[in-house]
Formats: C-alpha cells, sequence, structure tokens
C-alpha cells in the first residue's frame, strides 16, 4: 500500500504511473494481440469484423469499468482520511451493487447484439463473425467486472504493483490461447474472443487470491456483501457520472465507427488496426492521469489542497514531454506499426492506417492537457465537469467526422478529434481557474469531496 499524503509528488507519480503504465500496455494487449493474430491469420475481412464488434465492447466495458472508478474515488479518499471501516464498506457496496448491474447488463446486451451490429451498418459479409465475437465477450463481463473492481480498489490504496503482474500474466495467456485456438483449432474471430474471455478470467481470480492473503483492509466476507444505501448513493453519483460519460465518449466512438463503416473494409481495417496502435501511444498520458486521480483523491481525503494542485502541475509537464516524444516517434515509424497488423499485400489498408496514425500524432500534446484535468478533477471528486467537458467534446467530433468524411476520407477522424479536444481543454481550463480562485477565497465553489466523505 501507498500512503499519498506525504513524502515527494514527483516521486510518488511517477513510482505510480509506472506500474500503471505497465497494466495499460498489457490491458491493450488483450485488444491487440486477437487484432494482430486475426489480421496475420484471418484476413482483413475478420479484423474488420473484431474491430466493429470492438467499438460497441467499449461501451459496455467502461459501463462496468464506471463502477469500479467510482468506488476506488470513494476508497481512495476514505483511505487518505484513515477511515479503514469505511473502506471496506464501500467495497463491499460496491461489490454487490455492481455484481448485479453487470448480470443485467449480460442480458440486455447478449440479446441486442445483432441489432447493433447491424445499427452501425457493419458489413453483411462480416455480420455473423462481429456478432458471434461480441456475444462471447459479453458473456465474460463478470470476469472483467471482477477484475476491474478489485484492480482498483488496490490502486485506490496505493497498490499498482500487484494488479500489473497479474494483467501481465493474462496477457501472456491471451496471446498463447489466441495461437492455440486460431492457429491450431481452427476457432476463427470466435477462438480469439474464447482466448480474451479465459485470460479476464485468470486475472480476476489471481486478485481475489492476493486480496485475501495480502489486503486485508478490502477482504470480504459473506455478511459484507451487503448494500449500505448511504454509500450506494455516494457510489452511484461517482459511477454514474462517469459510466455515463464514457457511455457519451463510446458512443461517440461507435458512430463514428458507423462513419467509417460506411468507407469500406479497406477502411475500417485501417482504422481497426491505427486505432490500436494510437492506444498504445497515448497510454503514458492516461497511466498518469490515472496515478493523478488516486493521488487527488487520498490528499482530498487528508485536506492537502497544496499538494493536489502541484500533482496537476507536475502531471502536465510529464505527459507534455511523454507525448512530444511520442509523437515524433511514431510520425517515424506509422508504416511499420501497421505493417504489424496486416500482410504486406493490404498495401491500400496500411497506407490508409498510415496517414491517420501521423494526423493523429501531430495532436497528442492535446491529449496531454485533456487527461491531466480528467484525472485531477475525478480525484477531487468533481465528476461533472469531467462530464461536461466530455459532453462537449463527443458531439464535435461525431457531427464533423460526418461531414469532412466525403471530404478527407479517414482523415476526417483526426480532425475532428483535434477540434474536440481543443473544446474539452478551454472548458476544464475554465473549470481549474474557478476551483483555483475558490480554494483561494477559503470558500470552495465545489464541496462533492466534503459530501463523499461525511
Amino acid at each position: 500500500m501507498r500512503d499519498m499524503t506525504e513524502g515527494s509528488i514527483p516521486g510518488h507519480m511517477m513510482r505510480f504511473t509506472v506500474p500503471l503504465l505497465l497494466s495499460n500496455v498489457f490491458q491493450q494487449l488483450y485488444n491487440a494481440a486477437d487484432t494482430v493474430i486475426v489480421g496475420r491469420y484471418l484476413g482483413k475481412e475478420a479484423l474488420a469484423a473484431v474491430g466493429s464488434a470492438g467499438a460497441v465492447m467499449n461501451i459496455l466495458f467502461f459501463l462496468i469499468f464506471g463502477i469500479s472508478m467510482g468506488a476506488s474515488v470513494i476508497i481512495a479518499q476514505y483511505y487518505g482520511a484513515r477511515r479503514i471501516a469505511l473502506v471496506k464498506k464501500e467495497m463491499g457496496t460496491a461489490c454487490t451493487a455492481g455484481m448485479l448491474f453487470t448480470v443485467f447488463i449480460i442480458i440486455l446486451s447478449f440479446s441486442s447484439a445483432d441489432w447493433v451490429q447491424r445499427t452501425i451498418k457493419t458489413p453483411d459479409e462480416i455480420l455473423p463473425q462481429a456478432v458471434q465475437y461480441l456475444r462471447i465477450i459479453i458473456g465474460g463481463l463478470i470476469f472483467t467486472f471482477i477484475y476491474n473492481m478489485l484492480s482498483s480498489a488496490m490502486r485506490a490504496l496505493g497498490d499498482a504493483n500487484a494488479p500489473v503482474i497479474f494483467l501481465i500474466l493474462s496477457s501472456g495467456l491471451n496471446i498463447i490461447l489466441d495461437l492455440i485456438f486460431i492457429r491450431s483449432f481452427g476457432m476463427g474471430t470466435s477462438g480469439a474472443a474464447w482466448a480474451t474471455v479465459i485470460s479476464q478470467a485468470a486475472a480476476a481470480i489471481l486478485c481475489v487470491i492476493h486480496i485475501r492473503r495480502k489486503v486485508p483492509a478490502l477482504r470480504l466476507a459473506g455478511q459484507d456483501f451487503t448494500v449500505d444505501p448511504r454509500l450506494l448513493r455516494q457510489t452511484i453519483r461517482f459511477s454514474g457520472v462517469y459510466a455515463v460519460q464514457q457511455c457519451v465518449l463510446y458512443s461517440g466512438v461507435l458512430l463514428v465507427q458507423g462513419t467509417v463503416n460506411s468507407l469500406g473494409i479497406d477502411a475500417m481495417a485501417a482504422y481497426n488496426a491505427g486505432t490500436k496502435i494510437d492506444n498504445f501511444f497515448l497510454m503514458p498520458g492516461d497511466s498518469l492521469a490515472a496515478a493523478l486521480s488516486t493521488f487527488a483523491a487520498q490528499n482530498t481525503g487528508a485536506g492537502n489542497t497544496k499538494r493536489i494542485k502541484a500533482g496537476l502541475g507536475y502531471t502536465i509537464g510529464i505527459g507534455l514531454g511523454f507525448c512530444g516524444i511520442l509523437a515524433l516517434l511514431l510520425l517515424l515509424t506509422a508504416p511499420r506499426m501497421m505493417g504489424l497488423f496486416l500482410d504486406s499485400s493490404d498495401s491500400a489498408v496500411i497506407l490508409l492506417g498510415t496517414s491517420y496514425l501521423r494526423m493523429m500524432a501531430v495532436l497528442y500534446p492535446l491529449t496531454a492537457l485533456c487527461n491531466s484535468f480528467q484525472g485531477f478533477f475525478r480525484g477531487i471528486g468533481n465528476m461533472k465537469v469531467t462530464l461536461i467537458a466530455t459532453l462537449l467534446q463527443i458531439p464535435i467530433r461525431v457531427v464533423l467526422s460526418a461531414i469532412l468524411v466525403h471530404r478527407f476520407a479517414l482523415n476526417a477522424v483526426p480532425v475532428a478529434a483535434g477540434i474536440g479536444w481543443i473544446a474539452m481543454i478551454l472548458y476544464e481550463f475554465y473549470e481549474y481557474n474557478r476551483y483555483r480562485k475558490s480554494i483561494s477565497s477559503g470558500n470552495p465553489a465545489d464541496k462533492t469531496a466534503e459530501r463523499s466523505l461525511a
């Protein structure tokens, strides 16, 4: 466990960010391994099917992840305030309510998988593969919830090492099973889906074992799986806003996917591979933001306002440095990166993806600012700002992508994304100035954190 309310701020941030970065890398390997192996051994049609299903999967994942994210902020605040009994009670409430919600999501999304794929204009020739892949992933969402809930709770207490170790092991298992199921057993895209589900189950089981042995504050017995009404309201307030935010975000991604689908299978395959590469390059900024959320939450619980603001400054500086280096690297290596996902005979797809990636790379510094402010506001418990920022950004991206696609084809997507990010930064900076002035005056405008700790 790591107490971030004392000691070196950059030291805490970097020591916590590194395992989070590794965690994000191997989390992306779940999708990237499927994408590389499917693209290499099953062809661009299968790659396009997995990509089309992935747009829907992201919405489901973040609906579920919203519960663990909101609960982790509350857990971190209680831990920073040294209220360990409430840490355990919040854990029991979040796990019980989250399991019930996940079962509901599984039933609803399984039955509507075919309709959703048709709605986003998935071509008929790949529709059966996309639906089958999606339904297998949906069936394993219970393991997704368990892993994310337990790993988020451990990170809230400052332990980022154990979750990443378990994720590394399960990611390795995922790659092995991908090769066995696709190459040896000829299971097609279904084999990739089963590999992901089994690997996610392994990660969840490892988290359960570790908590029972090493983390008494999070260890739950049968009687602990109850719902405290007051804590449930707090969890819903935090988790609900986060889940809505992520649903809005990935509904936007889904609509953009629909726009891309209208360009044909080559564009779909290029976009799927390109977004996987893009996600890898953006992970340092995402990891820094997640570290800042935990840092800010613990210090909110301890009442250390100056440390929170200093943490934001360090995060922005480090994030801009990372993004500059990664942007240059991607500009130079984009064709080779696309070549990892596709055979050299698919030169048209590689060319489309390369152009997309190079345009995205130029915009990377904007993501450092967006992510840092998002992590800051999540940590202090002001989820309303993160939601409004997303509600501002996503319509811009969706509408501009649809308008510009006829002129710029696939490159309309990064152009729209950049304009959306600029709007998001301007709003978040405005809200941060309001927060800073209210703190300086001794009359904080936002009382969310105080209510959560009441």
